[in-house]
């Protein structure tokens, strides 16, 4: 019985079209030892972390879909490509209505978002949809390239989609780099192409900074704070001084929003950043333990957190929201980088008082080389309801 199901799931595995079946042969084919159908049984059947490991070594996703730097730790899954820290941060902030980045090492990863990552296509499938009609005069990123380049080049990829695959938009609004050629007949004709009203965004972000350690990644030079003074012209600008991964643990005594229950869900906001847990249906005490990633701007500003009951056929009904002062985890964290500290200890604590939404006092500890904060937030503007929620300070080299 069993291997009936697994021929029959391999049999679906082959027969989809496009991009899933592109990928599990690309991968078949750089792996000679899974062309025979006992390693093809056994690599569908391998779970989740194995099998996205094998996704990272093809050879298109070794390197990152938007700037090519090497080993990319992470991945949007929503857009299906690898892509590198730097760019990482890039992608948070096109909302995850366009990207949602998860780390390969730091997330936990499910069989289902496997499986979606591997139907999408990998790198190489993607960069044909969103590069098809890239103009010889647009340069991609390159590993060293500056945050503001690497900004422009992805929103004008994902958000504007101006490179976009020409079956997509029906007409391919610029030359492809790899169809050009030096005759002047059809340069005459490609040129009675209109091209597209230019889009107006404000570029992102400046210099990003990646040390060797977190303890570089803190760090700023004087040369840095010059080069950052001569951009603050650019609106929206953003640069990245670290990462905060989230755990959204439960809540508890929430508002009632459907009769006699809710089914809640949580939104986080940093900055010009969003990101949503799941929705847990009927419970008033919810248990998410779900992890979340944002990246810290260089101006930080509070985590806001809002508290919904998901609706599915008017609009969701708003729960409770908070706000968390995050700088004394980051001052935590960089304290500690610059002393000599191993063992495990109370670093310092957020004062629960009446000016903030506190349930008790929000103690920043010191475990096993990570700063991590422990809170537990009363929900405001609402009857009741409280969150609890742990941080932690990443690495921006994870």
């Amino acid at each position: 019985m069993m291997e009936m199901e697994i021929h029959q799931e391999n049999s679906e595995i082959n027969g989809i079209p496009g991009s899933a079946s592109c990928l599990y042969d690309l991968f078949c084919t750089e792996t000679p030892s899974l062309n025979s159908q006992s390693q093809r049984e056994r690599w569908m059947i391998s779970g989740p972390q194995e099998r996205l490991d094998n996704l990272m070594r093809q050879a298109g996703n070794k390197y990152c879909a938007d700037c090519g730097s090497s080993d990319p730790k992470w991945v949007s899954s929503s857009l299906g490509v690898f892509i590198c820290i730097k760019c990482s941060g890039i992608h948070r902030s096109l909302g995850v209505h366009i990207s949602k980045v998860l780390s390969l090492n730091l997330d936990d990863w499910t069989d289902e978002q496997v499986d979606s990552l591997v139907n999408l296509g990998g790198n190489t499938v993607i960069n044909k949809k969103y590069e098809a009609c890239l103009p010889t005069y647009v340069k991609k990123p390159k590993p060293n390239s500056s945050i503001d380049e690497r900004s422009d080049f992805i929103r004008r990829k994902y958000e504007f989609l101006q490179f976009l695959d020409s079956e997509e938009n029906l007409s391919c609004p610029f030359i492809p780099s790899h169809g050009r050629t030096s005759s002047s007949g059809q340069s005459s004709s490609s040129n009675n192409i209109p091209l597209p009203e230019k889009k107006r965004y404000d570029k992102q972000t400046t210099k990003n900074r990646i040390g060797l350690s977190f303890r570089n990644s803190w760090g700023r030079k004087d040369s840095e704070n010059r080069t950052a003074k001569k951009s603050t012209s650019l609106a929206g600008m953003v640069e990245f001084v670290g990462l905060v991964k989230v755990n959204v643990v439960k809540g508890t005594n929430l508002a009632i929003r459907d009769i006699v229950t809710s089914d809640p869900y949580v939104i986080l906001s940093l900055g010009n950043q969003s990101v949503k847990t799941r929705v847990i249906k009927n419970n008033l005490n919810p248990v998410w333990n779900e992890s979340l990633m944002l990246s810290i701007p260089e101006s930080i500003p509070p985590l806001k957190v809002i508290v919904y009951d998901k609706d599915a056929f008017k609009n969701d009904d708003f729960m409770g929201e908070a706000e968390i002062d995050i700088q004394p985890l980051v001052s935590a964290a960089k304290a500690y980088e610059k002393s000599s500290i191993n063992e495990s200890m109370q670093l310092g604590k957020w004062v629960a008082s009446g000016e903030n939404t506190l349930v008790k006092d929000g103690i920043i500890s010191l475990e096993e080389g990570k700063v991590r904060q422990e809170i537990s937030l009363r929900l405001q503007n609402v009857e009741r309801g409280v969150l609890e929620i742990e941080l932690e300070c990443v690495p921006l080299t994870q």
